[in-house]
């Protein structure tokens, strides 16, 4: 019998909740995607959900309903997911495990306004609860832009899709979840108004704020690397700390989303969300054990305690990537993007120095930097540390030696390096960096989920561990508030040649204080 067949879900009798390895399979349940039709959907999501399915953790009477402007039957979304799995699934293909998924996939007709399309979407969840032993469980998966988010969370509450049905009874007492796409709001005070619209229908407990950064497996083992070895944790501190430095670049250009990143940026993009969330991960103190409350916790007082450091001239960044070379290939600049406003301030690249008022990080300056067209595709946390206190070599015995330097690679190359001094063979006295380098390719035979497929399973287990708060998502826009508010009144952005790591600027921000950012 297979573990699906059994049902290792949450309330399972036979389970030892504080066994962590276990496979997590749902329980009954459903999903509904609005803004199927779009990229996110086709690229991410329906893939994801094929991979659950086929490595087991979906319940047998798992059903989707896809939910869009489309006139399609159920034939044609099958076809339509069906491309889209054969497309940018990561498991291989299994005839059986598709036959089963394709019984549970559905199409509701609709937009977000109309209450008929509503009501079609409530009847077919009642029908499907009693026909595929959904329970009157369901995730609801918010694929669309954020103007869309009331009137979709108010029509959820008006058809009674926001709370179980009744007629149910006692014994199929189900749940509902949303879960939400970024961006979260374009500050502060949108992102509190966004809240309170979504809260007003869904208890926080039941909202799910997907930041796939979180999902990947990289992302998740910078709490193992810190907290399950005695060796990394008690070194993260300003006593032996000089800087961090966190990094995302892209070697892509805008493209085809031109239009829709004017007047969002790098740093509403990237640095609110993914780069202050790998902040906190980094900085925050050992939670008392590693459930969603106690995690949350000590993320949000992480974010509490940071605030940019100023003057904002020179602690910050900001540039637009223009014509250059991008490899072996001559790219357009980003005044010549179809759909891009050439006298747009959007800034294409994002670079700002934060500090933490903590007892741990008192002193230690945290760099992060995002950016388009940049010399290559990478994510990555550099811990670097101080110089020892006392060298007891002589007069150029160390000229090649740099800082020592953890380096924790969130993508492409997923892994860890560790940089440090070691001699030079030969009969004199000469030291020089050495890398000390673990690779997740080469340590482990099974490949990593994609973000999307853990972070759906999670939202559908509810567990909330990797999925930020409300107050996460206001404290991270109140620290990049001050920021966006001075680039906003002064100047524009510098220009940098595509293929290069970003405007002149970035660097002299940290030559005023002796240091330089990592090539990657």
């Amino acid at each position: 019998m297979s573990t699906t067949e059994i049902g290792y879900g949450s309330n399972n009798p036979l389970r030892d909740e504080l066994d962590k390895r276990l496979p997590r399979i749902a329980g009954p349940c459903g999903l509904v995607i609005f803004g199927v039709t779009g990229d996110l959907a086709r690229k991410k999501l329906l893939p994801a959900i094929y991979d659950l399915a086929n490595r087991g953790l979906l319940p047998p009477g798992f059903s989707l309903i896809g939910y869009g402007r489309r006139d399609w039957s159920k034939e044609e979304f099958e076809n339509q997911v069906l491309d889209a799995v054969k497309d940018r699934a990561r498991t291989p293909w299994r005839q059986s495990v598709w036959d089963r998924l394709a019984e549970g996939l559905f199409f509701v007709k609709g937009d977000f306004t109309t209450d008929e399309a509503f009501d079609a979407l409530a009847k077919k969840t009642q029908e499907l609860d009693k026909t595929r032993g959904t329970a009157g469980n369901w995730a609801y998966y918010l694929s669309v832009p954020p103007d869309y988010f009331a009137n979709v969370c108010d029509q959820l509450e008006r058809s009674g899709l926001a709370k179980a049905d009744p007629e149910l009874g006692p014994e199929h007492n189900g749940w509902r979840r949303v879960v939400i796409e970024k961006p979260f709001g374009h500050d502060e005070e949108s992102a509190r108004e966004l809240n309170d619209i979504v809260n007003k229908v869904f208890p926080e407990s039941s909202v799910f704020r997907i930041d796939h950064y979180l999902g990947k497996e990289t992302v998740q083992n910078i709490l193992a690397l810190r907290f399950a070895n005695q060796l990394f944790d008690p070194l993260f501190n300003s006593h032996y700390i000089d800087h961090v430095q966190i990094t995302m670049a892209e070697d892509i250009g805008l493209g085809g989303r031109a239009g829709y990143y004017d007047g969002i940026g790098a740093a509403r993009d990237v640095i609110q969300n993914h780069l202050l969330q790998l902040l906190a991960l980094i900085a925050m103190e050992e939670p008392v054990d590693f459930n969603p409350v106690e995690l949350q916790a000590e993320k949000v007082k992480i974010l509490r305690a940071t605030r940019p450091v100023g003057p904002f001239a020179q602690t910050t960044a900001r540039g637009q990537y223009t014509s250059g070379w991008q490899g072996s290939e001559r790219v357009r600049g980003l005044r010549q993007e179809e759909g891009f406003d050439p006298e747009s301030t959007t800034e294409t690249f994002a670079a700002a120095t934060f500090e933490i008022s903590s007892r741990r990080w008192a002193g230690v300056p945290f760099y992060l930097r995002t950016g388009k067209r940049l010399g290559r595709r990478v994510t990555e946390i550099a811990l670097v540390f101080k110089e020892a206190p006392h060298l007891p070599f002589g007069a150029g015995q160390t000229t090649a030696q740099g800082s020592n330097m953890l380096v924790i690679r969130v993508q492409p190359d997923e892994g860890v390096l560790m940089r440090f001094g070691s001699k030079v063979p030969g009969s004199a006295m000469e030291v020089r960096d050495v890398n000390m380098d673990f690779s997740y390719s080469e340590a482990f035979t099974e490949e990593s989920p994609e973000a999307y497929e853990r972070l759906i399973l999670d939202a559908l287990l509810d567990q909330a561990s990797l999925f930020p708060s409300n107050e996460e998502v206001e404290l991270s826009w109140r620290i990049l508030d001050p920021i966006l508010e001075y680039w906003a009144l002064h100047g524009r952005p510098e220009d940098y040649p595509a293929g290069t790591w970003g405007p002149a600027g970035a660097d002299k921000m940290l030559e005023r204080s002796g240091r330089v950012w990592r090539r990657p």
